[in-house]
C-alpha cells in the first residue's frame, strides 16, 4: 500500500482532496451540487479526446471543463441554470460518445475514468493534477468574499459591486478544473461525492465559513486516504469508498450535531427553568 509504485496515487489523491474541500465547501453553500455532477461527465469526452491525439487525458479533462463552463454560463442567460446545465452535459456526452467510438483501444481507461483507478495514476499526471488543482484553489481563496457575500445575499453582493454574472463565471471555472483534476482518482460517476460529502459533513459541523472550509479539507483527506486504504486491500472502485465514506461522513456530522444541539438545550432549560 505504501510502496513506490503507490506515491503518485498517494500524491495526487491528497492534492485532489485539499482541492474538492476548498471548491466543495462554496458547492454545498451556493447549492450548485448538479453542476459539479455534470462537469465530469461533461469533461469526461475530453479524455477520449486528448487519447486520440496522443496527449495526457488530463489536458483534454481540464479543456473539456473550460468547454463546459462557457456552454453553462451562455445557456443560462437564456435559460434556467438547471436546464442550461442539462443542455451543456448533453452535448458534451454526444461528443464523447463519437470520439470513443473512433477509438478501439480506449476502453479500459474508459473504465478507470468512469469508475477511480487506484493504480491508475502515473507521475506524468502529477504535474498537470498540481497546476490546473492549484489554480482552483486560488481562485475559490482569492475570491473568498466576494463568493461568500453573492452566496449568503445576491442583492448585497450586487450593491457592494460584486458583479453576479462574473462571479459565477469565475466560480463554474474552478469548479470545473477541480472536477478535472479529480476525475481520474475517482471517476467521473462519483467525483461529485468528494466535493458534496465532505463539504456537506463541514457545514453541518460549523457555520464559520474558515473553519467549515478547513473541516471540509481534512475530512476529504480521510475519506480519500481511507479510500485508497479499503480500494488496495479489496481490489474494489475506489470511487465506490469515496462516494460510501462521504455520506457516512455526512451522517455522521448530522447526527453529532443535533446531539450536541439537544444537549445544548438541555443544559439552558436547567439554566434558566
Amino acid at each position: 500500500m505504501f510502496s513506490s509504485f503507490m506515491l503518485n496515487t498517494w500524491i495526487v489523491a491528497s492534492m485532489v482532496a485539499v482541492i474538492a474541500g476548498i471548491v466543495g465547501f462554496f458547492v454545498v453553500l451556493r447549492g450548485a451540487t448538479f453542476a459539479a455532477h455534470a462537469l465530469p461527465l461533461g469533461t469526461f469526452p475530453g479524455a477520449a479526446a486528448a487519447s486520440l491525439l496522443g496527449l495526457n487525458p488530463v489536458w483534454g479533462l481540464v479543456v473539456f471543463a473550460g468547454v463546459g463552463v462557457l456552454g453553462i454560463s451562455e445557456l443560462g442567460r437564456r435559460q434556467r441554470h438547471d436546464v442550461a446545465t442539462a443542455l451543456t452535459l448533453i452535448t458534451l456526452l454526444g461528443l464523447g460518445t463519437l470520439f470513443l467510438s473512433l477509438s478501439s483501444q480506449y476502453s479500459q481507461s474508459v473504465y478507470a475514468l468512469l469508475f477511480g483507478e487506484v493504480l491508475g495514476v502515473s507521475r506524468a499526471d502529477i504535474l498537470p493534477v498540481a497546476v490546473a488543482g492549484g489554480i482552483a484553489a486560488a481562485v475559490i481563496l482569492l475570491g473568498f468574499r466576494p463568493l461568500l457575500l453573492s452566496a449568503a445575499s445576491p442583492e448585497l453582493g450586487a450593491a457592494r459591486g460584486v458583479a453576479p454574472r462574473v462571479i459565477e463565471l469565475v466560480f463554474l471555472g474552478a469548479v470545473g478544473l477541480a472536477t478535472a483534476v479529480a476525475l481520474p482518482v475517482v471517476g467521473a460517476l462519483l467525483v461529485f461525492s468528494l466535493m458534496v460529502g465532505p463539504a456537506a459533513a463541514a457545514r453541518a459541523l460549523t457555520a464559520r465559513p474558515v473553519l467549515a472550509m478547513a473541516a471540509s479539507v481534512v475530512i476529504a483527506l480521510g475519506t480519500v486516504w481511507s479510500a485508497i486504504a479499503l480500494s488496495f486491500e479489496t481490489n474494489w472502485p475506489v470511487g465506490f469508498f469515496v462516494g460510501g465514506l462521504g455520506a457516512g461522513s455526512y451522517a455522521l456530522s448530522k447526527t453529532g450535531a443535533a446531539f450536541l444541539n439537544k444537549a445544548s438545550r438541555g443544559r439552558t432549560q436547567k439554566t434558566f427553568p
